[in-house]
């Protein structure tokens, strides 16, 4: 008797008829499952006509897309791959094999509906008793564009581009006129080259409209922020996190500095939790004294320090530069207290984590589509998948 196991690859069933049998019954395709049953979709079918041909149900797709968010999973490409050979993937598509095209329609074309989805589950988080909000880090990231950095639009290379063209039609269309033995193929040169120099006022006007000097062709909505390797093509992602590590507030901004975010963020905060945070915690990109003046006219304790204090704070030196302002003095002797370092140095602890989430363990680190409404989009389901792993993590069932 052979002392080895038997091989036979080719037997009719590799995996027992029920999915069930082969995975625990607490892993989190059936946990996502649960949830998007009780999810409220009439957004996502209030979206589409009642003329065309039958479509994927929301449910599906849905379901498929927050699993692929939350194991790592950003390309259409490899979530159809997938759908065929990942075994939770094959039982939350039913076994449908949804190519590419369809999947990228879905992720771009439900804003309002993927937003919808995101306050359902924080509401459905806080009957849980998650997504506290004693304290709130917000904090913010770049994430790169799907753009070519070297495909840019600026104005002195539009006009170079205008006059060679217009040279280069110039120059055939004076062949033409001698010699006709080629007549065809110059005409049809020709007309490619006028289609491109009609192209070019609206690209103009485009850069003229944006106030910038250097426009990405490739994605116009992107734009040159600094990141850790220099100034990339990126977007800013921006987060606001309870102190039990639930995403309560996101959204993705073209914005090159913070400041202008931090009132935004809590308002959005207030809209999704229907309450203010107790505590709201950023470092010192968020801080202006606009946005001191406006917390405190709305009675909200925040700790943002300003750079000198930050710098104070985080490394333990004597902080330099005056406070003019009175809500700015009162921002600088709350945070030098015991009670305000310990609170501002929670802010790390609960925000610089999720991001690490994000980017490290779930790819996040560029967009895969382009225009900020659709990496918009790509920035929700991400976060959504983040909070449903969150509270599959907690044991909620």
């Amino acid at each position: 008797m052979s002392r080895f196991k038997s091989y036979s690859p080719e037997q009719a069933y590799l995996l027992p008829p029920s999915v069930r049998d082969e995975l625990s019954g607490d892993h989190l395709c059936f946990f996502l499952r649960r949830v998007v049953e009780r999810l409220d979709l009439s957004g996502f079918e209030r979206a589409y006509g009642a003329e065309g041909g039958t479509l994927y149900s929301p449910e599906l797709m849905l379901s498929v897309w927050l699993y692929a968010y939350a194991t790592g999973i950003t390309s259409a490409r490899q979530l159809e791959r997938d759908l065929v050979e990942d075994l939770p993937l094959r039982y939350l598509a039913a076994g449908a094999r949804v190519d590419n095209w369809a999947l990228s329609a879905f992720r771009r074309r439900h804003a309002k509906a993927l937003n919808d989805c995101f306050t359902q589950v924080l509401e459905m988080a806080r009957t849980l008793g998650m997504g506290k909000l004693g304290k709130v880090a917000i904090d913010s990231t770049r994430i790169k564009a799907s753009a070519c950095r070297d495909r840019l639009d600026t104005e002195q290379q539009l006009r170079d581009l205008r006059a060679t063209l217009r040279r280069q039609v110039r120059r055939w269309q004076q062949m033409l006129d001698r010699d006709d033995a080629d007549s065809g193929g110059l005409e049809v040169a020709i007309d490619h080259l006028e289609s491109k120099l009609a192209e070019l006022p609206q690209r103009l006007e485009r850069l003229k409209k944006s106030g910038l000097k250097k426009l990405s062709r490739t994605d116009p909505d992107a734009r040159f922020l600094r990141t850790r390797s220099g100034f990339d093509l990126a977007y800013t992602g921006e987060i606001a996190v309870s102190d039990d590590h639930l995403i309560v507030a996101q959204r993705v901004t073209q914005n090159a500095a913070d400041n202008a975010s931090l009132l935004p963020m809590i308002e959005q905060t207030v809209d999704r939790c229907g309450s203010p945070p107790g505590q709201i915690l950023a470092d010192s990109g968020f801080f202006s004294i606009k946005n001191l003046e406006r917390m405190d006219a709305q009675n909200l304790d925040a700790y943002v320090p300003d750079s000198n204090l930050a710098r104070s704070l985080n490394l333990g030196v004597r902080c330099r530069g005056k406070a003019c302002a009175l809500a700015h003095r009162r921002m600088r002797r709350k945070l030098q207290t015991e009670d305000g370092r310990v609170a501002y140095g929670r802010r790390k602890a609960i925000v610089e984590p999720v991001f690490g989430v994000l980017k490290q363990q779930r790819g996040l680190r560029q967009f895969r589509t382009r225009g900020i409404a659709n990496v918009g989009n790509e920035f929700t389901l991400a976060t959504l998948a983040y909070n449903l792993t969150r509270l599959h993590a907690a044991g909620v069932r």
